[in-house]
């Protein structure tokens, strides 16, 4: 869910901690991909500065990640395309890993991989396509379907970072972040991506009457929330990430779903704080981040 930097050379608790997170999240491929989206010369689509950077390269992207995943669910057509061709029962922590390879790859590294990224998901949506239950037909590269998981996934990855971010953002480092992510979803395809945070509000508003908990929506609830692919000791922090996920929701998501707002109307007294807890302690074993790259460059126009 980061951006893949992991800080080397560390030894003791912080630093087995750290790696063995950043093993989670980046997969086997992680140290090389690290080398490429950070070291490379050249280039980004995003210059240092620019909030998509800040938001992507915090923790509280563990927490956005698990919301973005239960609100995007409730898209049937996604859901469905999700449930029959990601695999992401089989292989939850390959496919953890593609995902958060994609966005360090399109926030971090050079404009040349970031196009090369996007090229391959749209070869991968191009070879997706199938038909509900109910006989509807989908395609994974379909704009409209496209534009609901972009917005689905930044609203979620906003909400978490301006609740458990290091340095949330203002109003207008808001629709920044928007408008930068409005960029890589129009390279995947999507259908004009909204480009601040009323758009992104009323977008989300807009599709409210395609959205429903099929029953391949609650299952993956399920796996997410009460069967996770973890060992024991890890699923205390997670159930801490998960709670404060679903606390993220909007209220009508929570109820399609059949969630309640975890800790009632005391979840920001009982709740929330193990959300800072959990991220806090995430942020310190991953540790401050390095350099970008080797030498300040600029963002690709």
């Amino acid at each position: 869910m980061t951006d893949t930097r992991a800080p080397s050379g560390r030894g003791g608790v912080r630093g087995a901690v750290g790696a063995a997170l950043f093993a989670r999240v980046a997969g086997p491929q992680g140290p090389s991909n690290r080398r490429r989206i950070h070291e490379t010369p050249g280039p980004r689509w995003f210059g240092p500065e620019a909030p998509v950077r800040r938001v992507h390269g915090d923790a509280s992207m563990f927490v956005g990640g698990l919301a973005a995943l239960l609100l995007q669910s409730l898209h049937p057509l996604a859901m469905t395309a999700v449930a029959e061709h990601s695999g992401y029962r089989g292989d939850p922590w390959g496919r953890l890993a593609r995902t958060s390879t994609f966005l360090a790859v399109t926030t971090f590294g050079t404009a040349d991989d970031a196009r090369e990224a996007v090229e391959r998901v749209r070869a991968v949506h191009g070879r997706i396509s199938g038909v509900t239950a109910d006989g509807t037909p989908y395609r994974a590269g379909d704009p409209r379907l496209l534009t609901w998981v972009h917005i689905a996934e930044v609203a979620s990855f906003l909400a978490a970072h301006q609740r458990f971010g290091a340095h949330p953002l203002d109003a207008a480092g808001c629709d920044g972040y928007v408008a930068d992510t409005a960029r890589v979803a129009e390279a995947l395809g999507a259908q004009d991506p909204p480009r601040d945070l009323a758009g992104l509000t009323a977008r989300i508003g807009a599709y409210r009457p395609e959205l429903r908990a099929t029953p391949a929506a609650r299952e993956t609830v399920r796996f997410l929330l009460r069967h996770p692919p973890l060992p024991w000791p890890a699923r205390p922090p997670y159930a801490l990430l998960a709670a404060n996920a679903v606390g993220l929701l909007p209220p009508w998501a929570r109820t399609e779903l059949g969630l309640r707002r975890p800790g009632g109307a005391a979840e920001p007294v009982l709740v929330r704080p193990g959300g800072h807890l959990v991220t806090g302690a995430i942020r310190w074993a991953l540790g401050p981040g390095r350099p970008q790259h080797r030498a300040p460059e600029p963002a690709a126009r």
